[in-house]
């Protein structure tokens, strides 16, 4: 059987994935953190048929370490609201780090763009790893793969609960009983892991979608515990196996992206960024620089190995419109990819199924294994 067609997911934080992409930007350098500058690309990303855009973020600031780039960035749910209010059918999933951060307050922000975005919300687990985050947050270090494993897993978990704590029919605004709640559909979670705890619930009604869609690097929390896995590797046979050993319900590739322009191949575009800063090859992405054509070849070899792609584009505003006009219309034309529908949510654009609240009282409820929860 035919696996569906790619769902295609592209990275629009900053100005790309070369750290000397703003000298290159087809924009004045003040325009960076405009809200026009944003919602233009999101309006290309939304047109051109990709699926999903996801936002990177940090609590520290994306300075390359030698003061040449830029050194600020709006945070990802602030951009990530911005963009779902000024699209209709584009998921929108900003990179969110509970290391530091309160589980509560990511359920709570994430669950708020999930109803902003009418159910187009999505979240792409992170992890804040350099120690300076912690001093940043007044924090202790989380210090070591173990400790920062358990929080990332501990902090999952409690979102994903949270955001079950209100039952679907929880809100039930009757006027003639003068009830706009069923208290016995809100839950307290009762969480007590290693470093804090939380009694719940959230003070969000559930998002539209139950859950938005979890996404994160394979190894960063249980496969059980996200819908879409992010693997990567140096071939496009490694990109394969990853996706076949990655557990979770969908896999998408990791793909930074060189393209040839009207004016210049992508071998003379990074060498020009190269004078400024090296383009260091990221460990869990493959990497594709050439023509168009050859990115659909990479792309249609990938479809029978993975759900979707997300790429990461050398320079946002001339690799996006290379993908534009060339490699999303032949993707769509060869059926290799599909488009989101008008109407639908994130989950459904991607072919998951709406999960019932793991607190649900209902009789007909589905027992869900612990860790899947």
């Amino acid at each position: 059987m035919p696996r569906p067609a790619l769902r295609l997911a592209v990275e629009i934080d900053g100005e790309g994935a070369h750290p000397s992409a703003w000298r290159r930007a087809a924009h004045a350098p003040g325009d960076l953190l405009s809200p026009r500058r944003l919602a233009r690309v999101a309006a290309v990303a939304e047109n051109a048929g990709f699926t999903l855009v996801t936002l990177d973020d940090s609590i520290l600031p994306p300075d390359s370490g030698d003061g040449t780039g830029p050194v600020g960035r709006i945070g990802a749910v602030e951009r990530a609201a911005f963009v779902a209010a000024s699209t209709s059918v584009l998921g929108v999933a900003p990179v969110l780090a509970t290391t530091y951060a309160e589980p509560f307050h990511v359920s709570s922000q994430l669950a708020s763009l999930d109803h902003v975005s009418a159910g187009r919300a999505g979240w792409v687990v992170g992890v804040e790893e350099d120690p300076r985050a912690a001093r940043a947050w007044g924090r202790p270090e989380v210090d070591g793969a173990d400790a920062l494993a358990r929080e990332a897993h501990d902090g999952l978990r409690v979102v994903r609960d949270l955001w079950d704590s209100w039952e679907d029919d929880a809100v039930i605004r009757s006027v003639a009983t003068s009830r706009y709640l069923d208290r016995s559909r809100l839950h307290a979670i009762d969480f007590a892991g290693e470093t804090y705890s939380v009694k719940g619930p959230s003070i969000v009604p559930r998002p539209p979608q139950g859950r938005p869609v979890v996404l994160a690097r394979r190894g960063v929390v249980p496969a059980g515990l996200t819908d879409v896995a992010l693997v990567g590797g140096t071939t496009a046979a490694e990109v394969g196996a990853a996706a076949g050993a990655a557990g979770a319900p969908l896999a998408f590739a990791e793909i930074e992206v060189a393209l040839d322009t009207p004016r210049e191949t992508a071998g003379e575009r990074i060498a020009d960024l190269e004078r400024s800063a090296p383009w260091g090859a990221h460990p869990d992405r493959l990497r594709y620089a050439g023509p168009a054509a050859g990115l659909v070849a990479l792309l249609a070899e990938l479809a029978a190995h993975v759900d979707g792609v997300r790429l990461h584009p050398l320079v946002l505003d001339e690799d996006l419109a290379v993908l534009s006009r060339l490699v999303l219309p032949e993707l769509f034309v060869r059926r290799i990819a599909a488009r989101p529908l008008p109407g639908t949510t994130l989950r459904a654009s991607l072919g998951l199924p709406r999960p019932l609240s793991r607190f649900t009282t209902d009789g007909a409820a589905a027992l869900v294994p612990e860790e899947t929860r």
